[in-house]
C-alpha cells in the first residue's frame, strides 16, 4: 500500500487549508507532492470506485503527530464529500470521548498529553459517499503505568483530576488523599 511519512513541525503550517484539501481533490496519487490529503483522496477514490472499505493507519512516536494527522484526514473526507452537517466530523469525533482521554492521556517525558492508548476510527458514508456518522473506539495499552510511572513521568490524567476533587462531597467515599501523599508524582 501507500506509505506516507509525515514530521511534526510543532507549529502550523499553511498547507492544510481548504485551498489545498481543493488542490488535492481528485487528482491521482504521484501527481502532487506527498500529503497526508493524498493518502486520504486515495482512500476516498477507492472507495467510491471499487464500493469496498478503505483503512488509513497511522502510526507513530508519542508526540509525532498521529491524532492531528487524523484530523486532517477526516477534514479532508468532510469537505471533498460535501457533508455540510458533518464540516467539523473530526472536531465531534475526537471531541466525543472527553473521559477517554483523561483515562487513557498522561505525562511522558516527551509530551505533557501523550495518549497512552490505541484509536479506531471508523467514518461511515452514504450511498452517495457523503459522511453519515463515526463511530470511535479506544484501547488501553499502557496498564501498568496505572501502578508504576518512570522517573519524570506521571500517572493518567484522570487520577490527578480526581485527587484534586478529593474534598468534593461526591468523591468522599473514595477516600481519596493528594497525589503527592501517595508518591505518585
Amino acid at each position: 500500500g501507500i506509505i506516507l511519512v509525515a514530521i511534526n513541525p510543532y507549529k502550523q503550517l499553511p498547507i492544510y487549508g481548504d485551498a489545498i484539501i481543493h488542490a488535492y481533490s481528485g487528482q491521482n496519487m504521484g501527481d502532487m507532492d506527498p500529503h497526508i490529503f493524498a493518502v486520504a483522496e486515495e482512500a476516498y477514490k477507492q472507495m467510491a470506485r471499487n464500493n469496498k472499505n478503505q483503512s488509513i493507519i497511522v502510526s507513530g512516536e508519542s508526540g509525532a503527530g498521529k491524532t492531528v494527522s487524523a484530523r486532517y484526514a477526516m477534514r479532508y473526507f468532510a469537505t471533498v464529500s460535501k457533508s455540510s452537517s458533518n464540516a467539523h466530523v473530526e472536531d465531534k469525533v475526537l471531541a466525543s470521548n472527553p473521559i477517554t482521554e483523561a483515562v487513557g492521556n498522561a505525562k511522558t517525558t516527551r509530551n505533557d498529553n501523550s495518549s497512552r492508548f490505541g484509536k479506531y476510527t471508523e467514518i461511515s458514508f452514504d450511498q452517495s459517499y457523503q459522511i453519515i456518522g463515526a463511530n470511535m473506539r479506544t484501547y488501553l495499552l499502557e496498564k501498568s503505568r496505572v501502578v508504576f510511572q518512570v522517573e519524570n513521568e506521571r500517572n493518567y490524567h484522570i487520577f490527578y483530576q480526581l485527587c484534586a476533587s478529593a474534598m468534593q462531597p461526591e468523591y468522599e467515599h473514595l477516600k481519596l488523599g493528594r497525589s503527592q501523599e501517595n508518591n505518585l508524582l
